[in-house]
């Protein structure tokens, strides 16, 4: 066990303790001069953070949606509905896409003039600025994350069934009970840690690795109200030259990652339990 311990000890802990003592210092004339909690205090008047952990909660709130779409997907493709192996090869699909092509097509698609306003309009409904509404553009860039993205969970969870005892499937179809109770009594229980290693895989995701879509569909805006915690720090670090700024706003992302996804597991394992 040492070697991977030693490898995780100099290649993650090390870096992050660093990052967390870099936190604390100054930028600019102040480089290298402790600076307390400076860096944290202005970071939370800075409305632009606000705005990006508010998303970080809207998030949070819209995480059981991205959890639950390739669950149940797997649950059908699980059951064999007709064309069960097309399905498993066309959601998986755009997972191998990269984020960049994701967010060129979409761009196309959902521009003020594209192709679903024209859909709309066909149909007498006046077109809607998909990514230029600040109520709307957030929502946006997480539908279609959650498109691209969804595949590999998908994978875990066929993956997981494949560890479901088929015997309690049969026995719950021959008691009569619904797809719906199979789902909850059966299905959920059996699976519970996959459900969980989904659930904190995911939020990672979401939190950490939506960059690329808001580079390119986004930028931000509009009015900033698309920003989430890495799309701040890297405009911190690359743009504004904040590398300081910037590590004390990637702690306060790693807490956040941390405290929800141990609420996560532990509230999914309550709920295994109860069902």
């Amino acid at each position: 066990m040492a070697p991977p311990r030693l490898i995780i000890v100099l290649l993650r802990l090390y870096p992050l303790l660093l990052g967390v003592n870099f936190s604390f210092t100054g930028d600019g004339d102040r480089n290298g001069v402790a600076v307390g909690f400076d860096n944290y205090l202005e970071l939370f008047r800075d409305p632009l953070f606000r705005t990006a952990l508010g998303n970080v909660g809207l998030l949070v709130l819209l995480l059981p949606v991205a959890v639950a779409i390739p669950g149940l997907l797997a649950t059908f493709i699980y059951l064999r509905v007709p064309g069960h192996r097309l399905y498993r090869g066309v959601y998986f699909f755009p997972a191998v896409l990269s984020p960049v092509i994701v967010g060129a097509i979409f761009n196309l698609l959902l521009a003020f003039d594209g192709p679903l306003n024209s859909l709309l309009g066909a149909v007498g409904v006046a077109p809607v600025d998909w990514l230029g509404d600040p109520d709307l553009a957030m929502f946006m860039v997480v539908g279609v994350h959650v498109w691209a993205t969804f595949g590999m969970g998908l994978v875990v969870f066929l993956a997981g069934f494949a560890t479901l005892d088929a015997a309690l499937l049969d026995a719950a179809r021959m008691d009569g009970a619904s797809l719906p109770q199979v789902i909850w009594h059966v299905i959920v229980p059996g699976l519970s840690r996959t459900i969980q290693f989904v659930f904190v895989t995911t939020m990672i995701g979401m939190l950490t690795s939506m960059f690329g879509l808001l580079y390119v569909m986004t930028s931000g805006g509009p009015e900033g109200s698309t920003y989430l915690p890495e799309y701040y720090i890297w405009i911190q670090q690359g743009q504004m030259n904040r590398p300081a700024l910037a590590s004390a706003a990637s702690t306060i992302l790693f807490v956040i990652m941390l405290v929800v996804g141990l609420l996560q597991i532990k509230l999914l394992s309550r709920a295994g339990r109860e069902a």
